[in-house]
């Protein structure tokens, strides 16, 4: 069988509940409370582990750090993913491009068509703006 693995960093403080007096008490609780919600997410604890972590310490010195984390483990899922994958609907059609000899993409556009009655014509204003005029063509 083949298994997956989560690593998360172990608790740090004890969580405060009622008729617990000690910090190991306080310290057991934040642990067993870590390892059931991961429980309930379907992960299986597995140990604690403390390991070696290189950090900085000011600008060019460095130190070695232990950092303290918990493992769990479940079973891989990969053959409900690959169930799931194949159930998909197929993707949606995509609008008709064309392209020319440059490679550059053309779409089809409908051409609009202008009534010999009503045209407007655009020309430069004085001061280099564009200028709508309408005019009525007889």
């Amino acid at each position: 069988m083949i298994y997956e693995y989560k690593v998360v960093p172990a608790p740090t403080k004890g969580l405060k509940a009622k008729g617990l007096k000690t910090t190991a008490d306080r310290f057991s609780l934040a642990f067993e409370t870590a390892i059931n919600e991961y429980a309930k997410e379907g992960w299986e604890f597995l140990r604690a582990e403390t390991l070696p972590s290189e950090e900085r310490e000011g600008l060019m010195s460095k130190t070695t750090m232990y950092q303290n984390v918990l493992v769990f483990k479940r079973p891989a899922q990969e053959e409900a993913e690959v169930e799931i994958a194949g159930s998909l609907p197929p993707p949606l059609d995509e609008p008709e491009v064309q392209a020319d000899e440059a490679g550059v993409e053309e779409f089809e556009t409908e051409e609009a068509s202008v009534s010999d009655e009503d045209t407007s014509d655009v020309t430069d204003g004085s001061d280099g703006s564009l200028v709508e005029e309408d005019t009525q063509r007889i």
